[in-house]
């Protein structure tokens, strides 16, 4: 068995996606306002149920992935966030990096979550890939998270086109 992290912040439990997160999961994805700087177009059962799949198989095959985002009070899985690789073809290229993301459930965003969870991931990005820089990827009209990467020590390298205009952002390896 894989062995995918679980990282407990003062609200947050960050874990691993399991199936019974998949109604959640999907309502999530398929909410156009979730979607909307994240290619647009709301994910269908087929397309969520893949991608709670394929969660799984990034730690598996690399050692790093997605983590669900669980809301300690409630227990509601609230949004995901980690890294991933996906050999994006664009240039510059981002392969090799730990390629940063996150998203949440409209109701849960602007009270600081996305921080939370992503600072927790950052350190244990660093702590168990210390030579690898991470990357994100973002709309140049999604000012929240624009705003969140640069908080977390992300700066702007180029503007560049993958299915749109992106803001490329690196935050240096720990160990640069």
């Amino acid at each position: 068995m894989v062995d995918i992290a679980t990282i407990e912040t003062e609200r947050l439990v960050l874990r691993a996606h399991c199936l019974e997160d998949f109604d959640a999961y999907h309502a999530l994805w398929s909410d156009p306002s979730v979607v909307r700087y994240i290619g647009g177009t709301p994910s269908t059962v087929e397309q969520t149920w893949a991608r709670l799949i394929k969660a799984a198989g990034h730690w598996h095959h690399l050692g790093f992935g997605f983590l669900a985002i669980e809301e300690k009070d409630s227990g509601a899985l609230i949004g995901e966030a980690g890294f991933h690789e996906v050999k994006r073809a664009m240039t510059p290229s981002i392969i090799g990096t730990l390629e940063t993301g996150w998203l949440l459930a409209p109701q849960y965003q602007g009270r600081g979550y996305a921080r939370e969870a992503m600072r927790a991931l950052i350190s244990w990005g660093e702590q168990r890939f210390p030579s690898k820089s991470m990357t994100a990827i973002i709309h140049p009209a999604n000012d929240s998270s624009l705003k969140l990467a640069h908080k977390l020590g992300f700066q702007e390298v180029t503007r560049t086109d993958y299915n749109g205009d992106v803001i490329l952002l690196e935050r240096p390896s720990s160990r640069g």
